[in-house]
């Protein structure tokens, strides 16, 4: 089997020809047809929840597809918007649900919300982004979480934006080296942890970005090794996906307890 690291890569690589990939499925290219050519006509909260495969279609673009069945608590998010501070959205700690207003904005744009590219092709790009993800995790769940960390990097200000988020924060703990114990300690300590060991600055920096997600694929690796995977064959390998010498060394001294 291909390793966590080289699979990312082969995706990551040629990222517009992965996505095209998943655009040209038929049943994803057959919903997002009808919902380009529905969603201009949606003129209230109302109309967009009355139609299940425009609800659904949105609500899976911003990974909410889980949420799909709670309706009385998305219309609350999309009726009382962002603008106000104490809105419901901005008292929620996950900010998919705040990224599902900026798309569907009727709390601000009434009518017009769905008139606005965000609502059409922006949606359309999320739904694309989601189903490449969840498609890589069916195979390496592994493969999804530095996915969807990449996607999500340039968002995070903070190590409790780390915190508030479990994927991210299972891809730091993996990355750094800690244990599944960690997540449950105090949640200030862990902050000042994760504080001491990155720079969350660093994920401003695509480049900083992808040497860590190299890290946590590695590490993923030797907790989750890929059938028939020897990982000493990284050393040797001339497809341009293996993984230096100087970070297994440093994984190696972090497993051992180092840093």
């Amino acid at each position: 089997m291909t390793t966590t690291y080289a699979s990312y890569q082969l995706i990551t690589r040629d990222l517009t020809g992965s996505l095209e990939r998943v655009a040209k499925a038929p049943d994803v290219s057959r919903e997002t047809e009808y919902y380009l050519s529905k969603i201009g006509d949606v003129k209230s909260i109302d109309d967009f929840m009355a139609d299940s495969r425009l609800y659904n279609y949105a609500l899976k673009a911003h990974g909410l597809e889980d949420m799909a069945y709670a309706k009385a608590f998305i219309r609350k998010v999309l009726t009382e918007g962002i603008a106000d501070k104490e809105s419901f959205a901005n008292q929620l700690a996950d900010s998919r649900y705040s990224e599902l207003v900026k798309s569907l904005n009727f709390a601000e744009q009434g009518e017009a919300a769905t008139a606005f590219t965000r609502a059409q092709q922006g949606v359309v790009d999320r739904y694309m982004r989601q189903t490449l993800e969840e498609q890589a995790g069916a195979d390496n769940t592994g493969v999804r979480l530095a996915l969807y960390f990449e996607r999500t990097a340039p968002n995070i200000t903070s190590a409790m934006d780390i915190l508030a988020d479990d994927a991210l924060s299972q891809v730091v703990r993996t990355a750094l080296g800690l244990p599944e114990e960690f997540a449950g300690s105090d949640i200030d300590q862990q902050a000042a942890t994760i504080g001491r060991m990155i720079d969350v600055e660093d994920f401003q920096d695509p480049e900083k970005t992808g040497l860590f997600l190299e890290r946590f694929t590695a590490m993923w690796e030797l907790q989750h090794p890929s059938e028939n995977y020897d990982p000493l064959a990284v050393f040797g390998s001339s497809s341009g996906y293996g993984i230096s010498a100087d970070l297994l060394i440093s994984i190696n001294s972090l497993k051992l307890g180092g840093s």
